[in-house]
């Protein structure tokens, strides 16, 4: 596919059906999507890895992040700042589209850490670790003079990533309006069998617009179904939608964009279910990661078919069972206050109102996640069903103390938290007895 950028005295439309033209148009302005400012990232007590965590990459095993050597990601950003630590020990290959050479400097900063994020190096005890493990990188600068981006830098980029043996193309950029050049360069992506990944935006304060090119590549009224690529929303760390993060029926899944960047994580994501059954298709691939993410297989237009899950995507792709992902609970004490008598004036039944005391502990599973300030139900069982007693949040070191009124007779009571990826899964019940 060869383009060409011209200035005309009129409108572009006008070349339109002249030989040799296919289609004529004007540029359209593409900007990075930096879901948060970067210094974040590193601020004290928020350590960056809780997204491994949160996608269950720490639980990928070792020998798949090793077959990802064979997979190569493309990133077509701002360039890269090869002297860092982690990107220097994977020696990235670097071109301009703009300027036609292999440098590709980065002045902004943004390319130089969606490539660590994507294949930064794991071994090197330096930087980022990569989410691609040990894949190999390519980074395709495609930024213009003027510190701006154009569909059709953005679509040489791609075409230069396909032709370069990219199999994944990280797209952290976007804009609003369709773009049939850009349309073009992801049509001859999917016809090379390559699977890009684009941000679905972050605009949602300003209106929520539909992005491009990651709604060309999951088509608005899709519902997640479908496409030739894969629009990434971001998720926080709850598991809920990043309240910056766009929405809409184009959103195919999501991955972690509070303080990190998003796409790439699906796109170092999908490098390793690659690695773990090479035979799989670039659609192939898409689909399994969208299966096995944290919605079980229903589509949300906040996330998708929810946060993805490489663990489970990984072990689909191998044909081998998927280990559940860990639910939170809590573990349940309580303790009975002496056999003091409680004022009982205006109730019924028999015997003295006695006080227990309870005391519920969360346990965290994650060191970089707290678990203070979580909201924590305290249930009763009565007749074959369990009933609300109180619901409270964990004070600091994720403790809660109720006292409950009751009369004599034996109970059995839990806490439950229902949450994700954070807290351990276990719920102990103890039947308790009032005298």
């Amino acid at each position: 596919m060869k383009t060409v950028e011209v200035e005309l005295p009129g409108r572009a439309g006008d070349l339109d059906g002249l030989p040799g033209i296919a289609f004529s148009q004007a540029p359209l302005p593409r900007t990075t999507k930096a879901e948060s400012a970067l210094a974040a990232v590193l601020r004290p007590g928020v350590p960056y890895e809780w997204q491994y965590v949160a996608t269950r990459e720490n639980e990928v095993p070792a020998d798949v992040l090793r077959a990802a050597g064979a997979i190569k990601i493309a990133i077509v950003d701002t360039g890269v700042d090869v002297r860092q630590p982690d990107l220097a020990a994977k020696a990235p290959e670097t071109w301009d589209v703009v300027h036609r050479r292999a440098s590709a400097p980065d002045r902004d900063g943004h390319g130089t850490f969606v490539a660590a994020l994507a294949a930064g190096s794991v071994t090197n005890d330096e930087g980022i670790a990569g989410f691609g493990g040990d894949a190999q990188l390519l980074m395709v600068r495609a930024i213009g003079p003027s510190d701006s981006f154009s569909d059709v830098d953005e679509a040489a980029a791609i075409v230069y990533a396909v032709d370069h043996g990219a199999k994944v193309v990280n797209l952290s950029i976007g804009g609003v309006g369709a773009s049939q050049l850009e349309q073009r360069a992801i049509e001859y992506a999917a016809s090379h069998d390559v699977l890009l990944v684009a941000a679905a935006g972050n605009e949602y304060d300003s209106g929520n617009p539909i992005e491009y090119p990651a709604a060309a590549l999951q088509p608005p009224g899709s519902n997640g179904q479908g496409g030739v690529g894969l629009s990434v929303a971001a998720s926080t760390m709850a598991g809920t939608r990043a309240d910056f993060s766009n929405t809409g029926s184009q959103i195919s899944l999501a991955a972690p964009g509070e303080n990190v960047f998003s796409a790439i994580a699906v796109a170092g994501a999908a490098a390793l279910v690659w690695a773990a059954n090479p035979a799989l298709t670039a659609q192939q691939v898409a689909a399994i990661l969208k299966s096995t993410a944290s919605g079980n297989g229903r589509w949300s237009p906040r996330l998708g078919y929810g946060v993805i899950d490489v663990a489970a995507a990984v072990a689909a792709a191998r044909g081998e069972p998927i280990a559940p992902r860990l639910r939170a609970g809590s573990s349940l004490s309580l303790q009975r206050v002496g056999s003091r008598r409680i004022h009982a004036s205006g109730r019924g039944g028999h015997g003295p109102i006695r006080a227990l005391r309870l005391a519920v502990h969360l346990r965290t599973s994650a060191p970089v996640v707290t678990p203070d300030y979580r909201t924590v139900t305290l249930q009763m069982r009565r007749h074959g069903r369990w009933h609300r007693l109180a619901r409270t949040s964990t004070a600091r070191g994720g403790e809660i103390r109720w006292t409950v009124s009751l009369r004599p007779g034996r109970y059995v009571m839990r806490a439950v938290y229902r949450g994700r990826w954070d807290l351990h899964a276990a719920i102990r019940l103890k039947p308790v007895r009032v005298r």
